[in-house]
């Protein structure tokens, strides 16, 4: 195999890996949610995986921020931590695939205003649509019933995960051992006091804090090094779809730990996903290789 493939394999299987650590990493959070609510539980997240970060990636070694990339900071941080708050939040009264499935709302709609070709908008479009299949709301038969603040929080969080791809394209030129530590700095002085209001002193219980420090590293830390890492080199719409795969890998990962079952619908949908996500790939290698730092 040629090395000037290496540009595009590579941050495909950043974003693979990140959305797999991700589901895994909330299998494990939702165990503090009675224990400590989604607050609380945000809070060691963020601040685990902080900690995580400046120890591997030392962010001290860059040199002070330039002033003008503060506010980016800041507002990247800011981003980071609301999205995993509101999420918490949403799954608290709402079925967790559901939540997943509007959250996707926000980089899919990045990913089509971000298109420019005919063939991007399809991939786009093809991902919504196994998107819509894996929606519980005709199977849930109190589907007119589910919390409404549960969806809005969901979507609340889509808008958040929106806003966080485009503002990490945008730092693109501060390193990611530097940005991902002070934005996850940025995001645990936000939600800590709200986890602190929350939780109390059940926030530092050994059995408590042991727990959060795996969320932090599986649910943060790992999955947001490797998706700087592809957000850097991949376009918006390609980004937006690779990261629609997430309910495909949630629904294997429910398969294999917790020996649910996939409906005939919910087959339709992986594979409707999981082509949309080759078929960006196929069809952007040209705009990775491009965008890839030299």
């Amino acid at each position: 195999m040629s090395s000037n493939r290496f540009p595009i394999l590579l941050p495909v299987a950043a974003m693979l890996g990140a959305i797999l650590s991700l589901c895994l990493g909330s299998t494990v959070a939702k165990q503090l949610f009675p224990i400590i609510e989604p607050s609380g539980t945000t809070a060691l997240r963020v601040g685990f995986s902080a900690i995580v970060l400046c120890i591997v990636w030392r962010p001290w070694r860059y040199g002070w921020p330039q002033r003008a990339d503060w506010p980016r900071i800041v507002l990247y941080g800011s981003v980071l931590g609301l999205m995993n708050w509101m999420f918490y939040q949403a799954i608290r009264t709402i079925p967790f695939g559901l939540a997943v499935a509007i959250e996707l709302i926000g980089p899919l709609g990045v990913a089509f205003l971000s298109s420019q070709r005919l063939s991007n908008v399809v991939w786009v479009l093809v991902a919504a649509g196994g998107l819509a299949l894996l929606l519980p709301l005709a199977s849930v038969p109190q589907a007119g019933q589910l919390d409404p603040g549960g969806m809005m929080w969901a979507f609340s969080a889509a808008i958040c995960w929106g806003l966080y791809i485009v503002i990490g394209k945008g730092a693109q030129h501060l390193p990611s051992g530097q940005l991902l530590p002070l934005g996850l700095g940025v995001a645990t002085l936000l939600i800590a006091p709200i986890g602190w209001a929350a939780a109390g002193t059940k926030l530092f219980t050994p059995n408590v804090l042991a727990i959060g420090l795996l969320v932090g590293i599986v649910s943060s830390a790992i999955p947001y090094t490797l998706e700087f890492f592809a957000i850097k080199r991949l376009p918006k719409y390609a980004f937006g779809t690779l990261a629609a795969i997430e309910p495909a890998v949630a629904a294997m990962v429910g398969w294999v730990t917790l020996g649910e079952t996939l409906t005939g619908r919910q087959i339709v949908a992986v594979a409707l996903v999981m082509a949309a996500s080759v078929g960006a790939v196929l069809t952007s290698r040209n705009q990775i290789e491009a965008a890839a730092p030299q």
